[in-house]
């Protein structure tokens, strides 16, 4: 018989934390009739999407570049734009509220217990379990440094000039100035040389700075971001044709699916191993319930295929493990009877599958 029950009572009577952080030992014992709750995951599909966003701004004197900087290629309007660069989808187990249960161990059998996740989903039978090292994402790229407000460099002279040409000459004249005290800096032909190496560095890095943000009023600035979204999608037991799960436009960057001004990410899913469904008479009803009622449950995932595309291209294709396409079946209760050698059973937590049993 199943048991949809709350996993906080057994928290509470007879639990032992185990040494991993991410598990919780469950003992059966008198205290609580010899019974653990427990419950199987179903498959969430969880689709993250890398992308860059590029922001380029004209400068204030950007039809001066060429005349005073020989700058022939200025940033001469303000755009924003965005590239997809990457999307991959993993599979992640999420507690099936619909398959809680209650194993009953006998109360003979030597201290048996059950290793859960902290959300109740079964990992291992009399035996400890730890969680494989998650592969650990490559650092995210930086945005592009922020230079400083240029307005800040400009002398009393410039800010008084009478025409925005006047200005445009002499912050061009002012960056000379800058590129001239650099090179005299680095073959030691300045008046007041930098005192140690440290202050070598400051000036220099100063000097740059400088220059970089005068010039950028002339060749105006392009600055990089990059960024990643998740979706998540949790499929049931039908496949899934072309699904919709995001748009993508080369001037908003992500947007709703519903949002026509980007194109569609759509997402297919097939069951690479369907089952037809199974006429059962009464007596193999009955006898499927009998089966069902006691011993441990597991899943048996089944095989699909998956595909995610974006303008005519696969971002994503690949076959994986889901739980809502496969079965269930039982493992009984005898086989936890022998007290001098208790049987160990380490299961996938993601799938509720059963990886190894050790007798």
């Amino acid at each position: 018989m199943r048991y949809y029950i709350s996993l906080l009572l057994f928290l509470f009577i007879g639990a032992n934390y185990g040494t991993a952080q991410t598990t919780v030992k469950m003992s059966a014992v008198k205290a609580n009739n010899y019974g653990v709750a427990y419950s199987l995951p179903k498959t969430s599909l969880v689709i993250t999407v890398d992308y860059t966003k590029k922001t380029r701004k004209a400068g204030e004197f950007f039809q001066y570049a060429e005349r005073y900087l020989s700058i022939s290629n200025p940033i001469t309007e303000d755009a924003v734009s965005y590239t997809l660069d990457k999307i991959d989808a993993t599979t992640k187990g999420v507690v099936d509220k619909d398959k809680s249960y209650l194993v009953e161990f006998r109360s003979n059998t030597t201290s048996p217990f059950v290793t859960l996740t902290k959300d109740g989903l079964i990992c291992a039978i009399n035996d400890d379990y730890t969680f494989p090292k998650e592969e650990i994402r490559g650092d995210a790229p930086v945005a592009s440094a922020v230079l400083p407000n240029p307005r800040s460099f400009l002398s009393e002279e410039i800010l008084r000039a009478g025409s925005t040409a006047k200005q445009a000459e002499l912050i061009a004249k002012q960056i000379y100035r800058l590129r001239e005290s650099r090179n005299n800096i680095l073959t030691g032909d300045a008046d007041n040389m930098p005192p140690d190496g440290n202050a070598y560095k400051l000036v220099m890095t100063q000097l740059e700075e400088q220059e970089k943000a005068l010039t950028a009023m002339f060749a105006g600035m392009e600055t990089i971001e990059t960024g990643t979204r998740e979706f998540t999608v949790i499929p049931d037991d039908k496949n899934i044709d072309n699904r919709i799960i995001f748009r993508f436009s080369s001037k908003l960057g992500i947007v709703g699916a519903d949002d026509l001004s980007g194109s569609p990410v759509a997402l297919t899913l097939k069951n690479k191993e369907p089952r037809e469904a199974q006429v059962l008479t009464p007596k193999e009803e009955k006898e499927l319930e009998k089966k069902f009622s006691a011993g441990i449950i597991y899943n048996i995932p089944g095989k699909a295929a998956l595909q995610i595309s974006y303008n005519g291209r696969n971002y994503v294709q690949k076959d994986c493990d889901i739980v809502q396409y496969g079965v269930q079946d039982v493992l009984v209760p005898k086989m936890f009877d022998n007290n001098k050698l208790p049987v160990k059973v380490i299961f996938y937590p993601d799938m509720g599958a059963i990886k190894q049993i050790i007798q």
